[in-house]
């Protein structure tokens, strides 16, 4: 047991020294780099990097902002050239339906003056055949006259010759 007391007292010890030379060595080291960053080689290098760092998220900033503004170029562009396509069906859209319509007018003017040309021609037609009937009813008249006029000269004779 007092073996095993002295081993422990020994170990206590040890791990004392040890966390003392731990101490000292912390505490040295913390001098070291104390002195260390006090010192104008390590203040000029953090400076250097301090601005090196800003440098670059400078220009990180300013690519990030010239591909947004690319971006949005493109997209502007994009959305024009989609509203000119839009124009131009819309343009064709309405060229096309005017088109139908001068069309459709021009069919219908052409069956309107088809239908007139036939109004006329049966309407001479029908004056043709008035004029006929009429020159008809002249030379049936005539002739009629004319045969009354024979028989009222028969008559008239037959009543000289006392038939």
């Amino acid at each position: 047991m007092e073996e095993e007391k002295l081993k422990r007292e020994e170990e206590e010890k040890k791990r004392l020294q040890h966390e003392v030379e731990l101490k000292r060595l912390e505490e040295e080291i913390r001098r070291r780099v104390e002195e260390k960053l006090g010192s104008e080689e390590v203040k000029l290098e953090i400076e250097r990097q301090i601005k090196e760092a800003r440098k670059k998220l400078i220009d990180d900033i300013e690519a990030q902002l010239q591909r947004e503004k690319e971006d949005a170029l493109a997209e502007a562009r994009a959305k024009e050239e989609q509203a000119q396509r839009e124009r131009e069906e819309l343009d064709k859209m309405l060229e096309e339906n005017r088109r139908r319509v001068e069309e459709a007018q021009r069919r219908e003017a052409l069956e309107l003056q088809r239908k007139e040309e036939e109004r006329l021609w049966e309407l001479e037609l029908i004056q043709r055949q008035k004029e006929e009937a009429a020159r008809r009813r002249r030379l049936e008249e005539e002739e009629e006259r004319a045969n009354q006029m024979l028989l009222g000269k028969n008559k008239s004779r037959h009543k000289m010759i006392g038939l």
